[in-house]
């Protein structure tokens, strides 16, 4: 990606945190339709982030008595400080307001306001609880980690393609994901492929030539009756 889209890419990310701050004020989700199943992840990483920002505010109030001789110093640091505090609260906000979706025939899994992936349940082949602690990756294989751990690896039979915060496509088979309610994320998603394969199944045998209710079925022949001379 070249510098100015690169620039593009970075701005993009800023307005999407930005915007989860009134959404998440609101309390409200981005992209969960009605009927959709929200599984949020945002629950691992609060406490750090809370944690975080409680010592950005208290550094934030102690630089500005300090530099209470220096107003030109005091007042860049200000606004460098409420900055950062607001990206802090934008990054759980983020997190918050766009959970991991099922729905729609597809898994949307999400890293805040950084990434989207859509896996279609069709590709998937393979869901389980897996608690790992790291980010760990590899060739194939895409880790959303949150406060530092995944708890979902999903398989794929098909790979799907991504791309990273600056544009860089990746090519997926493995996803590894958290989910605070990661055994019932599990047990959904399992539910929903399964129902999605069975539909596959009936719409195949539907379309298949001479099945019943197609145009290719033969005809049944007339029955006849006979009544005895």
């Amino acid at each position: 990606m070249s510098r100015g889209g690169a620039l593009r890419a970075l701005a993009a990310y800023e307005g999407r945190w930005l915007m989860s701050l009134g959404w998440w004020v609101a309390r409200r989700r981005i992209g969960v339709a009605p009927g959709d199943r929200a599984m949020p992840y945002a629950g691992a990483q609060a406490a750090l982030v809370y944690g975080l920002t409680f010592v950005c505010v208290v550094e934030t109030v102690g630089l500005h008595v300090m530099l209470g001789g220096v107003p030109v110093a005091r007042e860049v640091i200000l606004v460098l400080d409420v900055y950062t505090v607001l990206m802090m609260l934008g990054f759980q906000a983020a997190a918050v307001t766009r959970p991991h979706v099922l729905g729609d025939g597809e898994l949307r899994l999400r890293e805040g306001a950084r990434r989207e992936l859509r896996i279609p349940l069709e590709r998937i082949a393979s869901v389980r609880y897996d608690l790992r602690f790291g980010k760990e990756g590899g060739t194939g294989v895409v880790a959303l980690a949150v406060g530092g751990q995944t708890s979902v690896t999903v398989e794929l039979a098909e790979p799907v393609e991504t791309a990273t915060l600056l544009g860089r496509r990746e090519t997926v088979r493995t996803v590894r994901f958290h989910a605070d309610d990661a055994r019932g994320a599990v047990a959904a998603v399992r539910a929903e492929v399964a129902a999605a394969v069975a539909m596959a199944e009936v719409a195949a045998l539907g379309e298949r030539p001479g099945a019943p209710g197609t145009a290719d079925a033969p005809e049944e022949a007339p029955k006849t009756t006979t009544t005895p001379a």
